[in-house]
C-alpha cells in the first residue's frame, strides 16, 4: 500500500515537471506530447494516468481501513472512541482541502472539490460501513452508484433558453451530449445546481455561478464508492488469503470495473466523468485501482522485489506531508535555488528547464521526506 500510495503521491508531486511547456517548446516530440497528455486531466469524457490520482488515493484510504480498525480493537478501543476519532479525522481532512485552497488569497475559499475534502466529507460513512459484513458492502456500494445516477437522470434538462456561456461553457463545446447522457453535460447538471444553492450559504468575495473545471461538491458521495472498493481490497488482503486468490480476486475485480465502466460510457448510460465523478467513472477507475494495486501486489509482496521501491515508501508513508508541501512550497523552493543559483541557473537546460528546476525541487521534497522517515515523523490525522 505505501508504495501505491508513494507512486500516487509522486505522479501528483510531478507536476511540478510541467511537460506541457517541454511539449510545446518541441513541438516535433511526440514523446513529450504523450507525457504531456499523461499529465493532465481530460476536459471532460475519459481518463489519463493523472485522472487516477484522486481515484487511487481514495481507494487506498478504504484500503487501509481495515488494518486500521484492527489496530485499534487490539487495543481495546470502544466503537465509540473510534468513531469520535474518525470524525474528528475527517473534520481535519475537511478543514485542511479549505486552508491549501485559501492560500494565496484575500478570504476563505469555501469550496469542497478537492482530494482531501471530498475524502473527509465520506469517510465517517466509510467507517460505518467498516464494520459491516461484505455482502452490506456490497449493497451499500450497489445504492450509492444506482442512487447517484437516479439523482442526476431525474434532474431536469436545461430549457432551451439556457445560457452555456453563463456557466463558464462555450455553446459549441464538443462534450455536450443529448439524450440520458445529457443529464451529466457541464455545469448544468444536479451537482451543478446544488452548489450554486450550497456554496453560497459561505461567505465569498462574489456569489459562486460555477466551477471552471466542472467540479462539484456532491461528487463526495461516488467519492465514498471508490472507498468502499476499496475496503472490500483491504478485506481481501487481511483475510490469510493465498496470494494466488488474492491476485485473483484484484484482477477479476479490475477487468469487471474497466468493463462495466466501458459499456456505461458508450451506451450513453453514466458516461464515465471524473470531474463529475459519476457511477461510470466509479467503477472504470475502480478497474484501474484494482489492476494497479495487483501489480504492486504481485512485485512486492509475492515476489519480495522492495529495495527499488523504497522511494516510494518513503513518499507513501507521508502523503499528507507530500500532499501540503506541494500545495505551499514548490515555488518557493525553485525561487530559492534561483535566488542563491543565479536567476538563470535553470536556463541553461533549454527546453527542459522546467524538468531541471522541478526535478530540483522533488529531489528537495523527497529529502524532506527521507529525513521524517528516518526520524520516524509521520503525519497522521
Amino acid at each position: 500500500m505505501d508504495a501505491y500510495r508513494g507512486f500516487v503521491m509522486f505522479l501528483m508531486a510531478a507536476e511540478i515537471l510541467h511537460y506541457g511547456r517541454i511539449s510545446e517548446a518541441l513541438p516535433d516530440s511526440s514523446f513529450w506530447r504523450f507525457m504531456d497528455h499523461h499529465q493532465s486531466h481530460v476536459e471532460w469524457f475519459g481518463c489519463t494516468l493523472h485522472d487516477l490520482i484522486q481515484p487511487s488515493f481514495s481507494f487506498l484510504v478504504g484500503v487501509a481501513l481495515p488494518y486500521s480498525i484492527a489496530s485499534r480493537a487490539a487495543k481495546n478501543e470502544s466503537f465509540g472512541v473510534m468513531f469520535a476519532q474518525t470524525l474528528r479525522r475527517s473534520l481535519i481532512l475537511i478543514l485542511l482541502g479549505i486552508l491549501l485552497r485559501s492560500v494565496g488569497r484575500e478570504q476563505t475559499n469555501f469550496t469542497f472539490e478537492d482530494t482531501l475534502t471530498q475524502i473527509g466529507l465520506g469517510y465517517p460513512f466509510l467507517f460505518l460501513l467498516g464494520f459491516r459484513p461484505t455482502r452490506t458492502v456490497w449493497i451499500a456500494l450497489v445504492a450509492i452508484l444506482v442512487g447517484y445516477w437516479l439523482a442526476f437522470v431525474l434532474y431536469p434538462l436545461p430549457g432551451p433558453g439556457f445560457s452555456y456561456e453563463a456557466v463558464g461553457v462555450p455553446a459549441d463545446w464538443p462534450y455536450h451530449k443529448t439524450g440520458l447522457a445529457a443529464h451529466f453535460n457541464k455545469n448544468s447538471n444536479l451537482a451543478w445546481a446544488f452548489d450554486t444553492w450550497f456554496l453560497n450559504l459561505f461567505p465569498r468575495a462574489k456569489p459562486f455561478l460555477f466551477n471552471g473545471g466542472g467540479y462539484a461538491t456532491l461528487s463526495f458521495i461516488p467519492t465514498l464508492g471508490t472507498m468502499v472498493l476499496g475496503l472490500q481490497a483491504g478485506r481481501w488482503l487481511r483475510a490469510g488469503l493465498p496470494y494466488s486468490e488474492v491476485l485473483k480476486r484484484f484482477l477479476i475485480a479490475g477487468v469487471m470495473g474497466l468493463a462495466t465502466g466501458w459499456l456505461l460510457t458508450i451506451t450513453g448510460i453514466s458516461p464515465s466523468i471524473k470531474r463529475i465523478w459519476t457511477p461510470g467513472w466509479v467503477l472504470f477507475s475502480g478497474g484501474w485501482c484494482f489492476l494497479l494495486l495487483s501489480a504492486f501486489y504481485y512485485i512486492i509482496d509475492v515476489r519480495q522485489w522492495r529495495g527499488w521501491a523504497f522511494p516510494l515508501v518513503v513518499i507513501g508513508m507521508n502523503s499528507i506531508a507530500i500532499y501540503c508541501l506541494v500545495h505551499l512550497i514548490d515555488h518557493f523552493i525553485i525561487d530559492t535555488f534561483k535566488t542563491h543559483l543565479g536567476q538563470t541557473v535553470f536556463e541553461q537546460f533549454g527546453a527542459y528547464e522546467p524538468l531541471a528546476s522541478g526535478g530540483a525541487a522533488l529531489l528537495v521534497f523527497w529529502l524532506i521526506l527521507y529525513w521524517m522517515y528516518k526520524k520516524k515523523l509521520f503525519i497522521r490525522v
